[in-house]
């Protein structure tokens, strides 16, 4: 039985559904990201590290919810929250205790916090972040690095220096983004040769929540050159912030403290719409002023700072204290180490790298090893590979052909290493069919 028979076998319910929504959404999903040929799974419950689809079927689930829950599903001391919240009201319009309790424990965490702002979302956060920054220098140009995603916006919508301008994107607008390499002596040059440039933003554990990793100190001597020439430097945590790199936010494994950071996906343990830009005093200081000044800085939405996602992200904190889930994280990752050595993942053919960091995980795939040639893209081997994994019990996401696992941050062991054999035993497969 050939992969695919075998997955509609087994989702047959999740095919029916599909058929429906196709005469609803854009190619029949919700998300982009949750296309799947040659449908989707769709999901009936979840509770801890499992979901159940409309057939039944159990699995463990290594995707999140797009890397937001990191306490896993359905959490009984969030959903606790949460309800109890409910009851009290959901949507005051109004200032809310909650939303102070939250921002004080932040600002314990991770001092150079002085200022922040709610939102919805990653994408709106790092809107704010860029407006911010245009704003507060009064230089009109970004720089983002190459593959590194901000969201869905048309300041941050150019990926590669060569892009064409998107669909319903203007070439106008794209001139406000430069798009760099990774690489110090092209940024240094490049902040030294032009002067209407406000900040550089960027993934902190690199592009695509790590799976193309910057190098040992990348990000501290980055610091230095934005700090150097007055430009502002902003670090989208979106995706890694809150222990997924075993600490609280991935920039501080430099010591670096940024003038803007992004949060959001785990802000509220992935329960809740929630996000934030975080800025230093000194940004804030530059708005201060009367009404009719024209100084203040207006951004907000219907749903700003709303009780019920600040109940779900209190609690969230609460468990991460309690649970020593940072602790876990770093316990998994250094299981996930011995794993690798021991099975020695870096000598099967397909494999090109491992690379981790805490719990974030990239499995790249290539085609020969030795020279670390890729696959043709239209074969879509990374897809192929989490689509055979699903007969396994476990979903995964790749990105290309780099396989993507972002567990809940207090997975069991066992779980997590039951992954790791699933892994093992589908490359395996793929040595033997290729």
């Amino acid at each position: 039985m050939t992969i695919e028979a075998n997955y509609r076998r087994l989702h047959a319910g999740s095919a029916a559904r599909y058929q429906q929504a196709r005469t609803m959404f854009p190619n029949g999903v919700t998300h982009d990201g949750r296309y799947v040929t040659p449908f989707p799974l769709y999901v009936e419950r979840s509770q801890g590290a499992y979901k159940w689809d409309a057939d039944g079927n159990r699995l463990i689930d290594y995707v999140t919810g797009h890397g937001a829950l990191l306490l896993g599903h359905a959490h009984p001391a969030v959903v606790a929250a949460v309800s109890n919240q409910m009851a009290r009201g959901t949507h005051y319009g109004a200032e809310s205790e909650l939303a102070i309790q939250w921002a004080a424990l932040i600002q314990e965490l991770f001092p150079s916090i002085e200022r922040l702002r709610f939102t919805a979302s990653g994408t709106e956060a790092t809107m704010l972040a860029l407006r911010l920054a245009r704003a507060y220098t009064g230089r009109p140009v970004v720089v983002r690095l190459a593959g590194h995603y901000h969201g869905w916006h048309d300041l941050l919508a150019r990926d590669s220096a060569a892009d064409s301008s998107p669909p319903g994107v203007y070439d106008g607008l794209l001139e406000a983004t430069m798009v760099l390499p990774a690489d110090l002596a092209c940024i240094e040059a490049t902040l030294a040769a032009r002067s209407d440039i406000a900040a550089v933003i960027l993934e902190p554990t690199g592009a695509s929540y790590g799976a193309l990793p910057l190098p040992q100190g990348f990000l501290r001597e980055l610091r230095a050159l934005t700090a150097a020439r007055d430009v502002l430097l902003i670090c989208d945590e979106v995706a890694v912030g809150f222990g997924r790199t075993g600490k609280m936010f991935a920039c501080e494994h430099e010591g670096v403290e940024p003038d803007l950071m992004c949060v959001a996906k785990g802000i509220t343990g992935g329960y809740l719409p929630l996000a934030a830009t975080f800025a230093t005093e000194r940004i804030f200081d530059a708005f201060l002023g009367r009404p009719w000044e024209g100084k203040t800085f207006y951004h907000g939405h219907t749903y700003t700072g709303n009780p019920l996602a600040c109940a779900a992200a209190l609690a969230s904190l609460d468990l991460f204290d309690r649970n020593d889930v940072l602790r876990n994280v770093g316990g998994n990752a250094e299981a996930f180490g011995e794993f690798v050595a021991r099975r020695e993942l870096h000598q099967r053919p397909f494999v090109g790298d491992i690379r981790y960091k805490g719990t974030m995980i990239g499995v790249e795939l290539v085609e020969d090893q030795k020279t670390r040639a890729r696959f043709d893209a239209r074969r879509r081997v990374g897809a192929e590979f989490c689509a055979r994994l699903r007969k396994r019990g476990v979903i995964l996401r790749s990105l290309g052909d780099v396989i993507v696992i972002m567990p809940p941050l207090a997975i069991g062991r066992a779980d997590f290493l039951q992954l790791c054999d699933a892994v093992v035993a589908e490359l395996a497969q793929m040595e033997s069919s290729i």
